[in-house]
């Protein structure tokens, strides 16, 4: 990139689906002159230098491979659209989040405004709903408004913290985004759901847990920052599972040992062979369905998957803290957000972007007994939840 005293000069990205594919590949750039708002930021840009972020989706990529070797025609085109245009968009979630504490927030209150994407791809859409406005005849657009509510005051409430980033971020969310999109993701700055397909996958703000999953993406981005690969990926994914799941018994006040512990329960349409697209609670036995394929989640070590795809396995390692996170819930007993989530809560705070799993494990063990006591209940069903999925401390 060639920078001038006027400037950087930034390359004009442009992308189009590869044919052989069906995933957004990006072509030889070109370059503008910057504008006056490019040079106001550049000294942001040159002083952050963020590394790239992969975008979060709630269905991961392999169940959407899966569809495009299994499904009928028309199923294989709204997934390699889905694949396509995530792929495009993980470009523009760069630098958005680092950019965003240099703007002004909401401060100490809840705000949040939904847009209306109309089966476009432009984001954020037409505002259709603010803080406080009436409810809307439209549903998605009040479950968006609604599972945004409900985390901001799980996370204001029970862990004391003010919104997404800490300091009061306002939560913006997109409804009917694209056309047949199977997927919800946060972006780095706002939620972002589709309306699926109808046939594999009802509409994406079915799920409160999904929503809670997807903003407690932008929670650990505001965090530790954990590294979306390996083992650092498959617990930033895990986080967002335990603490979306922790949304929902919250708003059902829930006490862990009555919770179904599953994450997208109501997401899958009428047909498909499954209950949801994960389990905390039991590890691989969300969904087993011609289509989709089968839950390959592991519950323990010894079932680690090794692979190079999802980015080393993120949506499918994330099953083995998932399910420490359960035994000790249960252990414990009671509210899983209270000494569970402080916890877990607790430590995500003291995670690196490169935390692995033993690593995570010896920083909650220590957590439990900074907050609990040397030898209490809590460390002790620590450890023992470790040992439960194959990590000893």
């Amino acid at each position: 990139m060639k920078e001038t005293a006027q400037g950087i000069r930034e390359p004009v990205r442009r992308t189009e689906v590869d044919p052989k594919c069906g995933m957004a590949v990006e072509r030889n750039p070109t370059f503008r002159e910057p504008t006056m708002k490019d040079r106001q930021l550049n000294v942001t840009r040159s002083l952050l230098r963020p590394a790239r972020h992969p975008l979060h989706c709630i269905v991961p990529p392999h169940m959407l491979k899966e569809i495009v070797k299994r499904g009928d025609a028309a199923q294989k085109e709204w997934a390699l659209e889905t694949l396509a245009a995530s792929a495009r968009l993980r470009g523009n979630r760069e630098i958005l989040g680092e950019l965003l504490g240099l703007f002004p927030s909401a401060g100490d209150e809840k705000v949040r405004t939904v847009y209306d994407a109309r089966g476009g791809e432009t984001l954020p859409g037409v505002r259709v709903r603010g803080e406080g406005d009436p409810t809307s005849k439209d549903e998605e657009v009040n479950e968006a408004y609604d599972g945004a509510g409900v985390t901001y005051d799980l996370y204001r409430k029970r862990f004391k913290r003010n919104s997404i980033d800490d300091r009061g971020m306002r939560l913006d969310s997109t409804v009917h985004y694209g056309e047949n999109f199977d997927n919800a993701f946060w972006n780095g700055k706002q939620m972002v759901y589709g309306d699926g397909d109808g046939q594999l996958f009802n509409r994406f703000t079915i799920a409160i847990d999904v929503i809670g999953h997807e903003l407690t993406h932008g929670v650990t981005q505001f965090s530790s920052g954990l590294a979306y690969q390996g083992q650092s990926g498959a617990l930033n994914e895990s986080i967002s599972d335990v603490f979306g799941s922790l949304v929902k018994q919250y708003r059902a006040k829930e006490p862990a040992k009555r919770a179904d512990w599953l994450i997208g329960a109501g997401l899958l349409a009428k047909g498909v062979k499954g209950v949801a697209l994960r389990s905390l609670k039991a590890p691989g036995s969300a969904y087993d369905d011609p289509v989709l394929g089968k839950d390959p989640q592991p519950a323990h070590m010894k079932d680690f998957v090794k692979t190079k795809s999802d980015n080393g396995g993120v949506h499918i390692n994330s099953g083995i803290p998932n399910h420490a996170f359960y035994l000790l819930a249960v252990a414990l007993g009671g509210a899983a957000w209270t000494r569970a989530g402080q916890i877990w809560y607790r430590a995500l705070q003291q995670f690196k972007p490169a935390t692995d799993f033993q690593s995570a494990a010896g920083v909650t063990a220590e957590t439990a007994r900074g907050l609990y006591g040397s030898k209490s209940r809590e460390e002790k069903a620590v450890i023992a939840a470790w040992k439960g999925v194959g990590i000893e401390i």
